[in-house]
């Protein structure tokens, strides 16, 4: 059985009042993580006296003996006070300079004790799980690891958002929205904030009240790995014009030659990968588990890899290989590098 994502966990806690008195809500989707801060804040707050019994302190303002004071604090109309400590790299592991060691331990025996009238919210992105701040939080309260949404999840995010700025928009659209989006794509720092972004430009563009599979592709910009995607794919149908324009594109925007070359040859592995797979027997769901990325990415690279032969694609690592070789011993030039290789895909 899938675990349930904590997005729709603490929906849950909040909506049975299973909410204890210290959140610790972390993860790589930092704007699940800001907007689940709010959701807590909107049950337990009064909007109209926030001002008494909301208190925010900044990691670089932070003391154990402000946190304790506040937390101590009574509400004065609300349900609970909420104390938030945003951004909290203590736990994470980093120093703070207002909080020494044996302050640092003195709030992770005091987790424990917090009144049941304070809530106490902490947010990271990434907690180090050996401290005793975090066993202890885990142990007294509640923990929210907010990882990427899956793929239904996110098509729900998607079309919410174009319906807010009040625009329509087709589940075709939308699935092809998130695959040019890169946002499943392995190790990519692509997420919900860069999506919303993305919306936001394709509904301004957008002339009616339909966004068009073509709105989606005049404005989202993606991200490294999709752009160099779509040079294979030029490069694959003999289009070099396209694949070379795709390149000149990347490097002007600020892409680099060796996180190029690295994806390249990433990509093309995993070309051969499924095709070897494929060949094989094996079904999408398999090659997936083998390779642990995302059934995108497996999808596209068993569609790039059709214009190439198992040799071919091993002949193609190999050239990319020897061109990283040449440009890091300096007997070619780096851009004329690139262009040698885009040339022989």
């Amino acid at each position: 059985m899938a675990t349930q994502h904590s997005y729709r966990k603490i929906e849950e806690d909040i909506k049975n009042g299973d909410i204890k008195n210290v959140l610790l809500l972390y993860g790589k989707e930092q704007y699940l993580v800001r907007w689940a801060v709010n959701e807590v804040i909107k049950k337990y707050i009064n909007d109209d006296y926030r001002v008494f019994d909301f208190f925010e302190i900044e990691p670089e303002k932070a003391t154990v003996g402000a946190i304790i004071e506040n937390c101590e604090t009574l509400s004065m109309f609300s349900e609970r006070r909420v104390v938030y400590l945003p951004g909290f790299t203590l736990i994470s592991g980093d120093k703070l300079k207002n909080i020494p060691e044996s302050d640092e331990k003195l709030l992770a025996d005091y987790i424990g004790k917090l009144p049941d009238t304070c809530l106490l919210i902490i947010t990271a992105e990434k907690p180090d799980k050996r401290k005793k701040l975090y066993k202890e939080i885990v142990s007294s309260g509640n923990s929210y690891d907010f990882e990427p949404l899956d793929e239904s999840m996110l098509r729900n995010f998607v079309e919410k958002r174009f319906k807010l700025m009040g625009k329509k928009v087709k589940s075709q659209v939308i699935g092809e929205f998130i695959r040019c989006s890169g946002y499943f794509l392995k190790e990519t720092d692509y997420t919900l904030y860069n999506l919303e972004n993305e919306i936001k430009k394709i509904a301004a563009h957008a002339g009616g009240d339909e966004v068009l599979l073509s709105d989606v592709l005049e404005v989202i910009s993606g991200d490294v790995e999709t752009n160099i995607f779509a040079i294979i794919d030029a490069a694959g149908v003999n289009n070099k014009p396209e694949a070379f324009r795709l390149l000149y594109n990347l490097l002007g925007s600020g892409g680099s030659i060796f996180p190029i070359l690295a994806l390249l040859a990433s990509l093309f592995e995993t070309m051969l990968e499924v095709k070897e797979m494929k060949d094989e027997g094996k079904p999408l769901a398999q090659m997936q588990r083998i390779l642990g990325i995302h059934e995108f990415r497996v999808k596209k690279a068993l569609s790039a890899s059709g214009a190439y032969s198992k040799e071919r694609l091993r002949d193609i690592l190999k050239k990319i290989y020897q061109v990283e070789k040449n440009i890091r011993t300096g007997l070619m030039d780096p851009v004329l590098a690139l262009e040698v290789m885009i040339s022989e895909v």
